[in-house]
């Protein structure tokens, strides 16, 4: 009975540290690389997709249809062409999203939802999650219904970007802290999403090389996702 009692002792507590600490922690974060082609990753997690973005849209094999960029971040007047990288942040994963370059906060768009869906059944949790594996969760019914905030960001000399954080089904809140206006450097603790979540990064130029795979682990505020050609 002592026994019992002890285990499930220790699974409460385990579960409060969980839920009170390690979902909060705040590790110090610096860039890979500090130059103006840089773009860094914007939230802890695996990369599940990397896809070009052609006349406002991008292309969902699994549906086999297009789907508005527009559609995704709930924003207007957004450049035609570009590429999408979408990121998975786990329970695991730390939950604070960076700037992902130097630019002024032109815009930001909140949208929120009736019912936040769940982004991903079991299987696909224990991949992500446990395995660190990549599954193509795009144009998922959460990835165009669910709560989001949509930040536009111009950098100065070099192509807008969009960054859509996306809640789960049993995320509390987005907690931004910057505004409209405000003049970010790369790297900046810009928000939080509590538990798991979801970042996607849009980067509006057509002059973009990836610097990371699908399936890839990624830390924000660190890893650098891709370099861009800035104009003189």
């Amino acid at each position: 009975m002592v026994a019992v009692l002890a285990v499930g002792l220790v699974w409460a507590a385990g579960l409060v540290y969980l839920r009170k600490v390690w979902f909060y922690r705040d590790p110090p974060r610096t860039p890979d690389e500090r130059s103006s082609s840089a773009v860094i990753s914007p939230a802890d997690g695996v990369v599940l997709y990397i896809k070009p973005v052609s006349g406002g849209k991008v292309v969902s094999e699994k549906l086999g249809q297009k789907i508005a960029i527009s559609e995704l971040a709930k924003a207007e007047d957004l450049p035609a062409n570009g590429w999408l990288i979408g990121i998975y942040m786990s329970p695991f994963d730390v939950h604070f999203n960076y700037a992902p370059v130097s630019a002024k906060l032109s815009r930001m768009f909140r949208t929120q939802a009736k019912v936040n869906l769940p982004m991903v059944d079991m299987a696909e949790y224990v991949r992500l999650a446990i395995l660190r594996r990549s599954v193509d969760l795009f144009g998922k019914r959460y990835h165009l219904v669910n709560e989001r905030n949509t930040m536009i960001l111009e950098p100065s000399g070099g192509p807008k970007i969009a960054m859509i954080q996306i809640a789960d089904k049993f995320v509390n809140k987005i907690t931004p802290f910057v505004a409209e206006g405000d003049e970010l450097e790369a790297g900046q603790k810009v928000g939080f999403i509590e538990r798991g979540s979801q970042v996607d990064l849009v980067i509006f130029a057509d002059t973009v090389a990836p610097a990371v795979s699908v399936g890839q682990q990624v830390y924000g505020g660190k890893t650098v996702l891709a370099h861009l050609k800035r104009s003189k």
